[in-house]
């Protein structure tokens, strides 16, 4: 008996999986029967899984931790067994590849703890969704579909992706919406991002680029204008890559082009009214209506025959009102004119502004050659440089007036053809060099500053606001020096040219003449004691008519010694 009772004992050992019946349940534990020689103890939070808990009869699998513990007790856990049957279907899973449900548990550090099949594995922050994750709270909870996309098996320890599911079904739709893909086919999409040159719409699965140029018939600046992030809209697909991966979409082709829609009062001669959307150096463009725009050339901007800058004239946004020139809807082409929109100024320029009258007009342009200057709307002349002033020389016309000042003028000449006026300044007043010839005449001594100097010379400034000019030569000085800039020096004029209206000055020639005078007046002395000298040997020798020879020897001596110094003295006078 004794011996029977023995064989129907179990043989067990440590870690072994093992059917196992409750027996009874305390307030802790549950009394386990493994038909071992003793029963085991689990503690009842091992249940906690199991809804409504155990009850006594039922039978469970359980993990022989240590067949005797230090006690001599048998140490039994369903937690241990749950664990070791999960790690084996997570090996499973892993290599079939099957979906798995796991129960999110907790939050940790990088991502979230998930139960799957009672056992804990980590799901990355980055394997939550397809899309940037930052709370990760709203998920603990929510039993959720996975896929174990890595294992451990050294340390048993197993990562899950929920974002690997998404990816699958999103390449099963790219799969099925390439399947079907043709050139004008029209689909639904969202708008994902927003860039400068477009915007990414996901096509539920396939991502397509709608470029700014293909939003709309009319200019946007941004396609931000009209468009939102996740706003959903139809659009064309206009072209795709043979692989099917770059896909073109349109928004303004589903619609007719505003051209061929032109509303019929749009037509040569009539008047519209449209926003600058673009300017150009040779003109500006008009939007009369979204996607039918037309150039307002810089020629046809005002009546004026001067140089117009179209990017300092127009401004983008501002709105106008312009005749329609020409309209050619099957090049889709319309140019504008502003300046027809009143009658053309030139048409009766002699009544209006009749040659030799008097004016005063706005300076609009300056070049190195003259003055633009606009006496009315669309009329204008030019000043050439030389027609400034009488008196002065200008290097540019900017060191005289400036754009924007007002200035008198004096219609010269017209040519109505070539829409052109001949303005003068200088001619409101009399030629002042008519009368200036006698004050400055050559020989004549004035004070100057000089204003201006050079390697050629220097500009002098004269009385009555007159200049002049002295070359280097004629600025030196009597002590070596030459005459500097701003400095106030007697000037002589050598030259006075009324129709080239020039005066060329010296400062040198003053001095230089002074000591000519000097040397002359030496010279004219020693011709002077000369004669004196000469006269004397001649009554000498006339008083003298009996002489001697040694009287005649000493004459002759007398009148050589006095010739030669006669002779010296002309020679030194020569030399100084």
């Amino acid at each position: 008996m004794i011996k029977c009772m023995i064989t129907l004992l179990k043989q067990i050992n440590d870690g072994e999986m093992i059917q196992a019946t409750i027996e009874s349940l305390t307030k802790t534990d549950a009394v386990v029967n493994i038909g071992f020689k003793s029963d085991g103890l689990i503690s009842l939070n091992e249940f906690r899984d199991i809804p409504g808990g155990v009850k006594v009869g039922d039978v469970i699998e359980v993990m022989v931790v240590e067949k005797e513990d230090r006690e001599g007790n048998l140490h039994l856990s369903r937690k241990s067994a749950r664990i070791s049957r999960a790690w084996e279907r997570i090996m499973e899973v892993n290599k079939t590849g099957e979906i798995v449900t796991g129960l999110v548990t907790s939050k940790t550090k990088g991502g979230l703890i998930v139960d799957v099949f009672g056992m804990e594995t980590f799901l990355p922050g980055s394997q939550i969704d397809v899309k940037p994750v930052t709370d990760y709270d709203q998920f603990v909870g929510k039993t959720m579909e996975f896929k174990v996309v890595k294992i451990n098996e050294a340390i048993k320890n197993a990562v899950v992706s929920h974002k690997a599911l998404i990816e699958s079904d999103i390449e099963a739709q790219r799969a099925e919406i390439i399947g079907k893909l043709e050139k004008g086919q029209v689909l639904e999409g969202t708008i994902k991002n927003i860039t400068d040159f477009g915007a990414f719409l996901d096509l539920g699965g396939l991502d397509g680029l709608l470029y700014i140029t293909d939003i709309s018939w009319g200019r946007i600046n941004h396609p931000s204008e009209v468009l939102k992030l996740d706003q959903k809209l139809n659009v064309v697909v206009l072209d795709f890559d043979d692989d099917k991966k770059r896909i073109s979409l349109g928004l303004k082709q589903l619609t007719p082009h505003p051209w061929d829609t032109l509303a019929e009062n749009v037509k040569e001669g009539e008047i519209v009214k449209g926003k600058v959307v673009n300017i150009e150096d040779y003109g500006a463009f008009l939007e009369i209506m979204p996607g039918v725009e037309g150039l307002v050339h810089v020629s046809e901007i005002t009546w004026a025959n001067t140089p117009i800058n179209a990017k300092e004239f127009f401004k983008l946004n501002d709105e106008y009102e312009a005749k329609v020139v020409t309209l050619d809807k099957e090049t889709r082409k319309m140019s504008l004119s502003i300046k027809q929109m009143s009658e053309d100024p030139w048409s009766n320029i002699e009544a209006t502004f009749p040659e030799g009258s008097k004016h005063e007009g706005t300076v609009k342009n300056i070049t190195p050659y003259g003055v633009f200057v606009e006496l009315a709307p669309g009329i204008g002349g030019m000043i050439h440089i030389s027609d400034l002033s009488w008196l002065k020389r200008f290097n540019n016309p900017n060191e005289y007036t400036k754009v924007g000042s007002t200035i008198d003028v004096i219609i010269m000449n017209i040519d109505k053809d070539g829409r052109k006026l001949q303005l003068g300044h200088k001619q409101i007043e009399e030629d002042p060099w008519n009368s200036l010839e006698s004050t400055f005449a050559i020989g004549s001594i004035h004070e100057g500053t000089v204003s201006k100097k050079d390697d050629k010379g220097a500009v002098i400034q004269l009385p009555y606001g007159l200049e002049g000019f002295a070359p280097s030569r004629h600025l030196a000085k009597e002590d070596g020096k030459t005459v500097g800039a701003d400095e106030i020096a007697q000037f002589v004029v050598i030259e006075f040219e009324r129709n080239d209206k020039r005066i060329v000055l010296s400062h040198t020639r003053i001095w230089e003449q002074a000591v000519e005078v000097e040397k002359q007046a030496v010279i004219k002395e020693k011709k002077a004691d000369a004669e004196v000298t000469k006269k004397a040997v001649k009554n000498l020798q006339g008083k003298v008519e009996k002489s001697t020879l040694g009287d005649l020897s000493a004459l002759a001596d007398l009148k050589a010694k006095m010739e030669n110094d006669a002779t010296d003295g002309v020679s030194d006078a020569k030399a100084e």
